[in-house]
């Protein structure tokens, strides 16, 4: 069995795999002052009550966007399942996809898994618009390779700054107000976060689109993304295991 282990700035999201078959998902805070023995207790302790054996698990492979957390998978593998060696992806890892980025080691480790998966899944052209802690855009050619992308602020993120940098401001609930006018401060705040970034996110696929050569297939993964698809109905595909899946995809490819 193989645990496909994303390590984002956030959460991260922990996938048990029975051959190709996703069968289990967590996901723990990402905190990276806590310990690997730490680490390795809480996800020995859930993987079974997600009907996931412990003893079960032969493999895994991890993408991190936080590297002092990856040292820490790296021994959390070697003391909690014995002779394991973690697939780490990076450089040198067989991935199946050119990057074209002017410096190929920008591309973080999570955005590789994307692509992978979502030229597996769904063809190209794809563009893969992620939900995260950043809300990001990769563009997929109809060859596979990895183009490029954009990045923007996450709608948490977003929130989260309003919230600490104003004094008037308040938290709100992530979703949409029903209509872009706002009566109030709460359905104002929902407005320019929720609708404001659907908006983002429908301009930006399109010019994506234009420069693949007119025809994309749109693909959505992360937190928010069926609220997204809820609200612009543009998505092709919501897929929030999109990342889990790549990570499988490049172990089998690294066997």
């Amino acid at each position: 069995m193989l645990l496909a282990i994303d390590i984002g700035n956030t959460n991260i999201t922990v996938g048990a795999f029975d051959g190709r078959q996703l069968v289990a998902t967590a996901r723990l805070a990402t905190e990276p002052g806590r310990m690997s023995d730490e680490y390795g207790l809480t996800l020995t302790q859930l993987l079974p009550a997600k009907g996931v054996e412990v003893s079960r698990v032969d493999s895994v492979a991890v993408c991190s966007v936080v590297p002092p957390l990856t040292p820490t998978f790296i021994r959390l593998c070697e003391d909690f399942f014995p002779g394991v060696s973690p697939l780490i992806i990076g450089a040198g890892v067989r991935t199946g996809v050119r990057v074209l980025y002017d410096n190929p080691r920008d591309v973080g480790a999570d955005r590789v898994s994307d692509a992978v998966a979502a030229f597996s899944l769904y063809g190209g052209p794809t563009i893969v618009v992620d939900f995260g802690t950043a809300t990001v855009l990769d563009a997929i050619s109809a060859q596979g390779d990895y183009v490029g992308g954009a990045i923007a602020p996450g709608i948490t993120v977003a929130a989260d700054s309003l919230f600490h940098s104003t004094s008037q401001l308040r938290r709100v609930e992530l979703v949409s107000p029903g209509a872009a006018i706002g009566k109030n401060t709460v359905q104002s705040l929902q407005s320019g976060l929720v609708l404001g970034y659907a908006e983002l996110v429908k301009g930006m696929a399109a010019r994506f689109t234009r420069e693949l050569g007119g025809s994309a297939t749109v693909v959505a993964t992360g937190g928010l993304s069926e609220l997204m698809q809820q609200e612009t109905g543009m998505f092709d595909f919501v897929d929030p295991d999109l990342t889990l899946t790549g990570l499988r995809i490049i172990h089998e490819l690294n066997q």
